[in-house]
């Protein structure tokens, strides 16, 4: 049985994420140290932020480097919420970039694509009302 779920994105500049998520999710980080930066999102759910370097100490030459990959959109974090549209706005003065405006899709949701300073996609999204 999974007892929790932490997604480690691994970045370019730990200061400047932690800022950037900061802002964007509106929450302090729950843990801030050298080479790892945690947001409890919910109880059982955690992103995570790890400088380039840091993992590739752990990956030992076994992958190519983290470094190699910024920019290419390496994931997505998928973040249901209330109110898409105010979401919208926030990401974008947090500094995100704009991929898609908020559209509806035929999955049911409602959502806008962004990227962050590493590339990673995030997406805001809401249930469709009928």
């Amino acid at each position: 049985m999974i007892a929790a779920l932490q997604t480690i994105l691994y970045v370019q500049n730990q200061e400047a994420s932690r800022l950037f998520y900061s802002r964007l999710l509106r929450i302090e980080p729950t843990l801030h140290v050298p080479g790892m930066t945690e947001f409890t999102i919910a109880p059982n759910c955690k992103i995570g932020l790890m400088p380039n370097n840091s993992i590739a100490k752990i990956l030992n030459g076994k992958t190519p480097h983290p470094q190699t990959g910024n920019g290419i959109p390496r994931c997505e974090l998928y973040i249901t919420v209330n109110n898409v549209w105010l979401e919208q706005e926030n990401a974008l003065t947090a500094g995100a970039t704009l991929i898609c405006p908020v559209k509806d899709y035929d999955w049911g949701d409602r959502a806008c694509y962004f990227y962050d300073p590493d590339g990673h996609i995030i997406a805001f999204a809401e249930k469709i009302q009928e």
